[in-house]
């Protein structure tokens, strides 16, 4: 019995480090994609509104992918998933760091997009849900978004270092090596279709779909996950940019991205604990909330190096700890059978924010010469999307109360 536990363990920890793994490399890489658009625009000779609509597509095909990728998930294994989103990864940057215009960086971005549904938070996510018993799950999420977060840290800071010196397409190669690690994370990660008894339930997918449609939680939480996307792919893709203008060094853009990959760790393993302890869509409003007063307390002033890594650190306490609570309110309201599949319609709000915030943001500066309205645009919907999710978010007195614990139950 001890020998039988003992192996359970391990493999618990193998499916948890390469849920890790993944997390950490697609999101560092991701989110280091901003670094590129300077140099790439000036060797390739497009506008910044061109670049970004590749940041878009990559964010808009994610978006719409990942209900359908995670229901071939839910249905065929995460394994196979995972691995075939890691080789997917590998040829998006392949054709990126070969691209010699837009169609190139649009095709790369749908590539990525669709490896990014493989093998970022919503996946990864799900593994760790299913490797652990409840009364661990929130907890454990939180730990393996903090060390995912490691990416985030590492990545821009040896990204901008490769720019700094070297062309951009060798700053490609690299992401392409990193991507190459995560093949075998996702065979790791893959193992969590082999846990016993973890989210087992009688509900077809075509059910709990129906059931989900009508769960007003469910719905007010994917609304306002869209506010999410907008205000940090808005920042990972323009801060860049926006220091440059402002006269700040390039360096200091790579070093915000790290400040906010360390912080991203605190602030997951705090979002996991607190939600053990208290209700998460409340925990969720505050946190779109706090990251639009962020968000204002920054840009009303011309930026400076403490000023920027002071908002970095602050934003990075805000960044990724939404995964653990917004996978743990998935998992309650209706068990993890189907968690794969509901992560990935929640994120399709997330993606059309996203998409916007990057495109959008990208679309102003180039009429405006600013990025003033871009982010005013953030604050106000990043405020009002906390208020619609901490007021009508949670359970209702009647009907949701009543439909949770039999969803949950499945």
């Amino acid at each position: 019995m001890r020998s039988q536990a003992g192996r359970g363990q391990v493999q618990v920890r193998t499916i948890l480090i390469g849920a890790a793994v993944l997390l950490s490399l697609g999101m560092g890489i991701r989110q280091s994609l901003g670094l590129f658009l300077t140099p790439m625009t000036r060797d390739l000779g497009i506008a910044a509104a061109d670049f970004t609509l590749a940041i878009a597509m990559q964010n808009i095909i994610w978006g719409l992918s990942q209900a359908p990728v995670g229901a071939v998930a839910d249905r065929f294994g995460l394994r196979v998933t995972l691995i075939a989103g890691a080789a997917i990864y590998v040829v998006g940057l392949a054709i990126m760091a070969l691209a010699g215009g837009t169609v190139a960086l649009l095709v790369s971005g749908g590539f990525i997009g669709i490896a990014l549904s493989c093998t970022a938070s919503s996946l990864a996510m799900t593994a760790t849900a299913r490797a652990v018993s409840e009364e661990r799950r929130s907890k454990t999420l939180g730990v393996v978004s903090a060390v995912g977060s490691l990416g985030t840290l590492l990545v821009p800071l040896a990204t901008q270092e490769i720019l700094a010196h070297e062309a951009w397409q060798l700053g490609a190669l690299f992401f392409l090596a990193l991507a190459l690690v995560m093949l075998p994370a996702g065979y790791w990660a893959g193992g969590a279709d082999f846990m016993p008894g973890r989210g087992a339930g009688r509900t077809s997918m075509r059910e709990m779909l129906g059931q989900a449609m009508r769960h007003r939680p469910f719905l007010v939480m994917s609304g306002a996950y869209f506010v999410c996307g907008l205000n940090l792919v808005f920042l990972t893709t323009h801060l860049p940019t926006y220091l440059a203008i402002c006269g700040q060094d390039p360096m200091l853009s790579a070093e915000a991205l790290a400040v906010i990959g360390g912080m991203n760790c605190v602030g997951s393993l705090a979002a996991g604990w607190l939600g053990a302890r208290y209700p998460k869509h409340i925990l969720l409003g505050l946190l779109y909330i706090l990251r639009a007063g962020v968000f204002t307390a920054y840009f009303m002033m011309p930026p400076t190096p403490a000023s920027t890594l002071v908002f970095a650190a602050a934003m990075g306490m805000l960044w990724l700890s939404v995964a653990p609570l917004v996978s743990g309110l998935v998992a309650e309201m209706f068990g993890t059978r189907y968690m794969a599949t509901l992560l990935g319609i929640a994120f399709v709000m997330h993606q059309v924010g996203s998409s916007l915030g990057a495109f959008g943001g990208g679309l102003i500066f180039d009429m405006t010469g600013s990025y003033d309205r871009a982010w005013q645009t953030g604050v106000l919907v990043g405020f009002a999307a906390g208020v619609v999710q901490i007021l009508a978010g949670g359970p209702g007195r009647h009907r949701d109360r009543a439909l949770e614990p039999r969803l949950a139950a499945t």
